[in-house]
């Protein structure tokens, strides 16, 4: 007998999933438009452990974008998704890995490195799953860490 119920849950972990790699994909390839299908339109995003900022979607999202065009390759890993659905809503703890290039130097790229956890509140909308807040939680980092004010405030 198949449990309508369990197909459920495994379909939405999957979508959870999905939307975690999503935000990956988008950033990597600066094809920020992708992550409207990640954020919801009022979500509350944090990076302040990061060095970065903290508000709504619209805004972090071109915070974002100006301060990625300083890396011209970046790579955003997740894994170890830790998801718990609760009907509509759910949370979600997962780890990311970043290698960052920031530029050449000597012909030799200047790449650091940084980990930490994406934990976020979600929400099932007509649309699907999306990131209705997310708090980055920085780890640690490796290598030449850029200096701050290099990275855009607004």
């Amino acid at each position: 007998m198949i449990d309508s119920k369990r197909i459920q849950q495994i379909s939405d972990q999957l979508e959870i999933q999905n939307i975690l790699t999503l935000y990956c994909t988008s950033l990597d390839s600066k094809q920020y438009d992708g992550l409207d299908s990640v954020f919801a339109p009022d979500a509350t995003i944090d990076y302040t452990s990061a060095g970065g900022v903290k508000g709504i979607y619209p805004e972090v999202k071109a915070w974002l974008e100006k301060a990625l065009a300083l890396f011209p390759v970046t790579q955003h890993i997740v894994a170890n998704f830790n998801i718990h659905i609760r009907g509509d809503k759910a949370t979600s703890r997962c780890a990311f890995y970043n290698p960052m290039v920031m530029g050449f130097s000597a012909g030799k790229p200047q790449t650091f490195f940084v980990g930490g956890y994406y934990n976020d509140k979600l929400i099932r909308t007509p649309e699907g799953w999306r990131i209705a807040e997310r708090i980055e939680e920085s780890a640690w980092h490796y290598g030449q860490f850029p200096e701050l004010g290099s990275i855009p405030k607004e």
